[in-house]
């Protein structure tokens, strides 16, 4: 396997001589739970078109990679990743449409990033993604949400890369948007490269403050003092779940240096140094102590990379 890494890493650099390529990258450096084992290759594309050649490279050598934005929503390994690690951050292009009402973004670019750019164009209806912290590939792919939005209402189009490198658009209904899931759920070899959003005119001035009250609420209610994936299971239908965590009696239980939150039972957070074992073993623990005391099966929304 490494040296069909150095070979792989021999034609990135040929395809890209100016990409960054890490090997034995802590992947705890570059999630939000800070949490994570080395993986073998980790790839930092810089541009729309050193990420579609260096995903064409990683294909045409059979190296197996696994595509990361901002490492919001996943749960790694201890012992890492094998194969390659396609990092989107630097991919993040972020361009307000001419009188259109529209916003293009590239895959890396930061939700809270997005936000900012169509408020100051007095653009509204992106506002509820200000504070999730993530970027646009990963939350097309989830159809990310919060308050009183979700991706499934803004997104027009999405360009993407198929299994084979074929380039596709994905207009409208096409994405197959649900609770915390799209299409690319089904695919999860297609990767987005960008999509264009679809907003509304309006006050800017307005728009800041409807952000800023949306961000007082998460610093009131979320530990963002502590690494986390966000809110750890999806909402089971009729109940909240970090409602069921409370009422079992997890609030503040921990397993190693994972804990859920004393101040959001929904959040399982990492105390400091936890590891990925210790964090499964707090998940399974949640999620058999929820369903013993009220029948409920809690479905983890953070995807788990072993």
């Amino acid at each position: 396997m490494l040296n069909d890494l150095k070979g792989c890493a021999a034609a990135l650099r040929e395809t890209a001589p100016e990409i960054d390529i890490l090997v034995n990258e802590p992947m705890r450096r570059h999630t939000t739970f800070s949490i994570g084992g080395p993986a073998d290759l980790f790839i930092l594309p810089k541009t729309r078109k050193e990420l579609i050649g260096a995903l064409d490279v990683l294909r045409a050598q059979g190296v197996p990679m696994l595509l990361l934005g901002n490492g919001s929503n996943i749960l790694v390994s201890d012992e890492g990743v094998r194969g390659a690690v396609v990092c989107t951050a630097d991919v993040d292009e972020v361009r307000v449409g001419e009188d259109d009402n529209t916003l293009t973004a590239e895959a890396g670019a930061l939700l809270s990033r997005i936000a900012r750019r169509a408020q100051r164009a007095g653009l509204t209806g992106v506002e509820f993604a200000g504070g999730i912290p993530g970027s646009l590939g990963g939350a097309v792919f989830m159809n990310a949400g919060a308050y009183d939005g979700q991706m499934a209402g803004i997104v027009e189009t999405t360009e993407y890369l198929d299994a084979e490198g074929n380039l596709h658009t994905l207009r409208g209904e096409e994405h197959g948007f649900g609770y915390r899931r799209s299409i690319f759920r089904d695919h999860p070899d297609w990767t987005v490269i960008r999509s264009v959003l679809r907003l509304q005119p309006g006050d800017s001035a307005a728009i800041l403050d409807k952000m800023n009250d949306f961000a007082q609420r998460r610093r009131n209610k979320q530990p963002l003092n502590f690494p986390s994936a966000g809110s750890t299971f999806k909402r089971p239908e009729g109940h909240f779940a970090g409602q069921l965590i409370e009422q079992a009696g997890l609030k503040g239980v921990s397993v190693g240096a994972a804990q859920v939150s004393e101040k959001h039972a929904g959040f399982l957070i990492n105390r400091g140094g936890a590891t990925c074992d210790d964090m499964l073993r707090l998940i399974e623990l949640v999620q058999e102590r929820v369903e013993t005391q009220f029948g409920v099966e809690l479905e983890c929304e953070v995807r788990i990379v072993k």
